[in-house]
């Protein structure tokens, strides 16, 4: 009898695992495709070639990226190189991408850079925060971006108990940031299974030297995060659930959720284009293909652009599509001046006018 009961509960668990699994293929959408949406006037950047996972551009049109990130399950061509922060002048002709030199005693060896955020001071000094995952820990490191010599300094860095599998940041004001964690365990084969089972327990923080919070809770995967250009609001992606969630900023920095906007894609990093407002999402329109990479069915690329956030119908369009021939695993989308950078968790990045 009682290894009957063992088999009926042994199957009826396993019959358990079966469904969450395929709802978890389901909501990877292993099956989707996409149809091509592709610009006239683009480029690949020669410099890149190991990823651009974040893209953050000063008023000016300076361009600064992250590449070189090395993420537990997701490829990596240059698994023995260092990360590196580069730098293009979207102003010129013909932009170039360079690595940026990095001084000050930091440890370049073990840099793994993953979400960034400039922020510029009351005397226009430009501050470049940087997640960055040493021996796959999460810290903040913070730079200084000296113009003349096209090169970071760094300044220091920030640990917290809070701070764990931080994904993205956006920086409101001198060591004040908000940041994103991505999975409740640190350990690559939980942080699977936390996905499998629709956990909700990640969320994001609010940071300063004087107080550190939990401004927000009850995501799949909290991942890229951005405020609206008046910094009344805050957005955040929830790649797991295919969504954004619209928060309103208070004054003490807590978070209250206005809305969801559902896209029907994963959804990486935001960002807003200056001079409309509207929020652009890098998107992994397979995923499923990331995680199990196949060089000869490639995981697609995906951008979006929302308008009119705020109303009750937001407009939701395809600004880039591609099916992995030319971009594979897009994470974010940048815009200046009728330019769009378009970056990938490991694969090349893409310009484009227009």
């Amino acid at each position: 009898m009682g290894k009957l009961v063992a088999l009926v509960l042994l199957g009826v668990g396993l019959s358990l695992v079966g469904e969450m699994f395929l709802a978890f293929r389901e909501r990877m959408s292993a099956s989707r495709e996409v149809e091509p949406v592709e610009p006239e006037n683009c480029r690949l950047i020669e410099e890149l070639e190991n990823g651009s996972e974040d893209i953050d551009i000063l008023p000016s049109g300076l361009a600064f990226i992250s590449s070189g990130l090395k993420y537990p399950g997701l490829p990596n061509f240059a698994p023995d190189e260092p990360g590196k922060i580069f730098m293009m002048d979207l102003n010129e002709q013909n932009p170039r991408a360079q690595a940026l030199e990095i001084s000050g005693g930091f440890d370049k060896e073990l840099f793994n850079p993953h979400g960034i955020s400039i922020f510029i001071d009351k005397d226009r000094t430009v501050y470049l925060y940087v997640v960055n995952h040493p021996h796959m820990k999460s810290t903040v490191e913070i730079f200084k971006f000296e113009e003349q010599q096209r090169s970071l300094v760094y300044l220091k860095t920030i640990k917290h108990e809070l701070l764990k599998s931080v994904n993205d940041i956006v920086v409101l004001g001198p060591e004040q940031f908000y940041a994103t964690r991505d999975h409740y365990f640190t350990n690559s084969f939980l942080s699977l299974f936390e996905m499998i089972l629709d956990l909700r327990w990640t969320y994001v923080l609010f940071y300063s030297p004087r107080e550190v919070k939990v401004v927000a809770k009850g995501f799949c995967s909290a991942n890229g995060i951005t405020v609206s250009a008046d910094q009344k609001y805050v957005y955040v992606a929830d790649v797991a659930a295919k969504n954004i969630h619209i928060m309103e900023k208070h004054n003490n920095w807590d978070l209250t959720q206005l809305k969801v906007i559902q896209l029907g894609t994963l959804v990486d990093n935001l960002t807003v284009d200056p001079a409309t407002g509207d929020i652009l999402a890098g998107c992994h329109p397979n995923p499923m293909k990331l995680l199990i990479y196949n060089p000869e069915d490639p995981p697609g690329s995906e951008v979006l652009r929302i308008q009119n956030v705020l109303s009750e119908k937001p407009r939701v369009s395809t600004v880039y599509a591609n099916n992995g021939s030319v971009l594979q695993g897009t994470s974010v989308a940048s815009v200046y001046r009728g330019k769009i950078l378009i970056g990938t968790v490991f694969h090349k990045t893409l310009y484009c006018e227009l």
